[in-house]
């Protein structure tokens, strides 16, 4: 019998559908016992003989997998892959897919509500009313600001498209690779990462972690933006250095922040001292319908392997070599 590890959690919560793919398969399955983000040790402690890991975002490392000899696939929940060694598994043929498009909608709609949040002050006057303060903020309007976006992929396309009902905006846009379809539906203008920095009111960040992304927002862009500007992101830890963020913050500098992502997760760091400082738990995915759905298709994915038939969401090249540049 094909057995599989899923890591991630919490899995079929929300919908069973997932786990009776998978009993209907007759394949054995193992959800994560420990209930939380399995650091690399305890994944190594789990791993054992298992055929497919189904995947969230704990460190599936060249040393995790040397612990894992029947392992052949790795199905990723979701669509980052910073924390899965790829060329460690391609070394060992152990395939990997992804769930690319699935949590993008939901991730755009929280970081849409993130803006809003920020640009009234919703969140401290929540915290202020809970300690039985009364203080109405003053505010300002999405149609009012200049949004910059860097990175305008799946993600941060659809942040750009939710932005139409509220008005027409000055929108700012960063990519590695410009979208000039993008261009013809919005009025945009592609800027260097600086002019965004520099001009934004509010900058919210759609990258992958890489070796190029990382620490990609140090003090000295965060001193460069304006003293009642916005950060927002939704993407990856790590791409925001936190201890610079908590420095510029713990000044006065910056009207606000949101940070749904974290280096280490789960988050214990000293942004939590700074109330303007919005913090959510890596919730970006988590609505009930793109969380079903990245765990189906991730689930089909294993079944498909476990079947000896074609994956449908294999990891393209490119990632790959993404990693081996980093190296």
């Amino acid at each position: 019998m094909s057995k599989v590890l899923i890591t991630t959690i919490p899995f079929g919560n929300k919908n069973s559908l997932p786990l009776e793919m998978l009993e209907e398969e007759n394949i054995e399955y193992l959800i994560n016992p420990f209930n939380k983000k399995l650091t690399e040790d305890e994944l190594i402690e789990l791993v054992g003989d298992f055929d497919v890991i189904i995947a969230g975002t704990e460190p599936i490392t060249d040393k995790v997998m040397n612990q894992a000899s029947n392992l052949k696939m790795i199905s990723r929940v979701g669509v980052g892959l910073d924390s899965v060694d790829l060329l460690a598994a391609k070394e060992r043929g152990i395939k990997v897919s992804f769930t690319p498009d699935a949590p993008a909608p939901a991730v755009a709609e929280l970081t849409l509500g993130l803006m809003l949040s920020l640009l009234r002050s919703v969140h401290v006057s929540n915290s202020k009313m809970h300690d039985g303060q009364w203080h109405r903020l003053f505010g300002r309007r999405l149609a009012e600001v200049t949004i910059g976006i860097i990175g305008v992929g799946r993600i941060g396309a659809r942040v750009l498209n939710r932005t139409k009902a509220f008005g027409t905006p000055r929108i700012l846009v960063n990519d590695v690779m410009p979208n000039l379809e993008l261009g013809r539906q919005f009025k945009l203008d592609w800027v260097s990462k600086q002019r965004i920095f520099e001009e934004a009111d509010i900058i919210s960040l759609h990258v992958p972690l890489t070796h190029r992304t990382k620490n990609m927002v140090r003090k000295k862009h965060l001193l460069s933006m304006k003293q009642d500007a916005i950060i927002i992101n939704t993407a990856r830890g790590g791409i925001i250095n936190e201890q610079d963020l908590y420095e510029v913050m713990q000044s006065g500098h910056l009207s606000g922040a949101a940070i749904d992502v974290f280096e280490q997760e789960p988050y214990d760091g000293p942004l939590k001292e700074i109330q303007r400082c919005l913090l959510t738990a890596h919730m970006g995915s988590m609505s009930v319908d793109c969380r079903t759905r990245m765990e189906i298709e991730a689930t089909e994915e294993a079944i498909r392997f476990l079947s000896g038939k074609p994956l449908k969401k294999v990891v393209p090249k490119d990632e790959y070599e993404v990693q081996k540049q980093s190296l």
